[in-house]
């Protein structure tokens, strides 16, 4: 058994960054459905501006609102307007083919990614 990417939404941008929530990330959701990731689950946040990395847990936003909020404590490590990637997981004896999206400024929809498969050797 292995750990494998399921599901990236890449380069979102942090819209809020809220301290009195209590904890997880707020993602669009449409955002949520596209990327095949889900409410509540667990989730890497890695802020590609300032390098900080995170896990915490999934909460949806209003559909077509590009809402991506940091909330609770990691609204100290990653800030509004922060790009962002947004990595879920999954325990696995096969490899898996992860569902991958490619989010605008705005945290609209722009396409699915390809990632180049590991060569070994």
């Amino acid at each position: 058994m292995r750990w494998y990417l399921r599901s990236k939404i890449h380069k979102a941008t942090v819209t809020e960054a809220n301290l009195k929530y209590i904890g997880s990330i707020t993602i669009d959701k449409k955002l949520i459905k596209k990327s095949g990731l889900d409410v509540g689950e667990k989730v890497l946040v890695v802020s590609n501006t300032s390098g900080s990395r995170l896990e915490t847990y999934i909460i949806a936003g209003e559909a077509d609102s590009g809402t991506i909020c940091m909330n609770g404590a990691a609204a100290h490590l990653i800030k509004k307007g922060e790009e962002i990637i947004v990595m879920g997981f999954e325990l696995s004896a096969k490899r898996i083919t992860p569902t991958n999206i490619l989010v605008d400024k705005n945290n609209k929809f722009l396409k699915y990614l390809k990632d180049k498969p590991n060569k070994k050797g």
